[in-house]
């Protein structure tokens, strides 16, 4: 196998300069942005498709369901061979990329699950959309779930140990605090939110183990014409040609998780974190171990509270050492706090309309960050680009912003637009993990731990009362004419006839009344605080 060096990767040019991205800084992060329509996912299959012919690992999320084709080779047709001609840019080569398809929903490609312990409280009420106080009772419930040994590793577990907690609310006051019924009935409702949404799918095990997101494979590769022949699928290629390493790109079915823009952002920050908090410190390599895409990626931080965008600063900021790019993909340069724009050093900016004052102060606000170019006005500049165009700047071998250029993107060599219901099916069952999560796994958990003492304590209830009857019917005879004398009978009809210590009570009531009774109590009130003795 030939050994793939970290070659710059081009992904942009005009004709009189180019701009490559360093694989050595592309873990410094980056930024594509640009209206609706203007090219930025062609801008992301390219960079994608770069980065797996060095052999780096790729995550993405397809929203518009069209980012399938990287999978196979593309064929250019007249028409955009007739706009690369008058931009000066040549036909790329055919190749097609090794692909893993994954869904959450388990339609569209491998199911992806995590538990709910894994996704933590933080994520989870971010998901379900909880205020201060709601957030605090499910993280009372996250730490009563740990101290008891309970996992929690789907929906039933957490709502099975919501409906304990607040049965019991009382035996948690002063261990845990408070827990109000309004806040556990309001994280109920959420997760029928969630379940409704199909959510609900998302939880449970197998786990998406993290390592399966970083493979990569050995290919062959035609000398006239590359193209990839891996266990993921793809176009074959001709045997006998050198084989290189490329990395798997990781397509997450996204089209129908956008119904759910929580879930979808929450799934998301999920998988981030598991990288930050999984994979090793490294440094600076020679190249990323794995570059995350993050697609529509407005709706992370949409709402989001001050601790959850501080979270995602720390992540953003410490995850590059560990080896991983994230790419956030997004109309507005706007929809990104500025706390994590400054961590992003390579900005593609594709066409924005000023069309609204917050359009035209995006513009502005772009025109700003980025390096400017003696005889280029950025600001201009971004209204005026066409489909495909590009106002780029990388980051120099230094770390240094380069200057910006107005640059052409290149086209990707594989195909642009989505692949059949056959060739989808034929990487699924090709893939690297066919048959590892297909079958879910139900352990013992919280729920069936807390249905273990519900059924404890009903059979123990059901046994109390069979003692007390055997008990009233060997004495019933004499025992109940006692009591009935001594504490009186009520009537078929409802009515109360007194027995004898009804009346010694009224009658020891009306005595205190009396002036004899008020000396009595005198007698005694005095005798205890220590009265004058007469």
């Amino acid at each position: 196998m030939a050994e793939t060096t970290a070659l710059p990767l081009l992904i942009a040019r005009n004709a009189n300069t180019q701009c490559e991205l360093l694989p050595g800084l592309a873990n410094r992060h980056g930024l594509i942005t640009g209206a609706t329509g203007t090219g930025k996912t062609v801008t992301l299959q390219t960079m994608a498709e770069n980065f797996s012919k060095i052999g780096v690992p790729v995550f993405m999320a397809d929203v518009k369901g069209d980012l399938t084709g990287i999978s196979q080779a593309g064929h250019i047709g007249d028409k955009m061979a007739g706009i690369l001609k008058e931009r000066g840019i040549d036909i790329p080569e055919s190749l097609a990329c090794p692909a893993t398809l994954w869904d959450v929903f388990g339609e569209q490609g491998h199911p992806v699950r995590a538990t709910v312990s894994d996704m933590g409280p933080l994520l989870l009420g971010r998901m379900l959309n909880l205020n201060e106080t709601q957030a605090g009772v499910l993280n009372l419930v996250f730490k009563f779930a740990d101290d008891n040994g309970m996992l929690l590793l789907d929906l039933k577990d957490l709502r099975a140990i919501l409906q304990y907690v607040g049965d019991n609310a009382s035996e948690f006051t002063t261990k845990y605090g408070n827990v109000s019924a309004a806040s556990v009935g309001a994280i109920q409702r959420g997760l029928l939110q969630v379940e409704s949404q199909g959510g609900d799918k998302f939880f449970g095990e197998p786990m998406l183990n993290i390592n399966d997101f970083m493979q990569t494979v050995d290919v062959n590769v035609s000398p006239q014409t590359p193209s990839a022949s891996a266990p993921s699928g793809g176009a074959s290629a001709p045997r006998g040609g050198p084989s290189v390493q490329m990395g798997v790109i990781n397509i997450l079915a996204a089209d129908k998780l956008m119904n759910a823009p929580r879930l979808y952002a929450t799934f998301l920050l999920w998988m981030l974190s598991e990288l930050f908090e999984q994979l090793p410190e490294i440094g600076d390599p020679e190249k990323p171990k794995l570059v995350f895409f993050f697609d529509e990626a407005h709706l992370l931080f949409n709402e989001a509270p001050k601790v959850l965008v501080e979270r995602i600063e720390l992540v953003v900021r410490l995850v590059r050492s560990k080896g991983v790019g994230v790419y956030f993909v997004t109309q507005n340069p706007l929809d990104i706090p500025d706390s994590v724009l400054a961590q992003l050093g390579n900005r593609v900016q594709h066409a924005l309309r000023a069309f609204t004052p917050r359009d035209q102060k995006a513009v502005k606000a772009t025109a700003q960050t980025m390096r400017q170019k003696p005889g280029l006005d950025i600001e201009a500049a971004i209204t005026e680009l066409a489909v495909g165009e590009a106002l780029v700047s990388l980051l120099d071998a230094k770390g240094r912003p380069g200057i910006t250029e107005r640059v052409y993107v290149l086209p990707p060599g594989s195909q642009i637009g989505p692949i059949t219901p056959p060739q989808r099916q034929a990487l699924i069952q090709g893939s690297l993990v066919a048959g590892v999560y297909e079958k879910t796994v139900d352990r013992e958990s919280a729920y069936e731990k807390i249905n273990g003492r519900a059924e404890a304590a009903a059979a123990e209830a059901a046994k109390a009362p069979q003692g007390g009857a055997a008990g009233t019917t060997d004495s019933g005879g004499i025992m109940g004419g006692l009591n009935d004398v001594l504490f009186g009978t009520t009537g078929p009809r409802g009515g109360k006839h007194d027995g004898l210590a009804q009346s010694m009570a009224k009658s020891a009531v009306r005595t205190m009344g009396s002036a004899v009774g008020r000396e009595i109590i005198r007698g005694v009130l005095g005798s205890i605080f220590g009265g004058k003795k007469r």
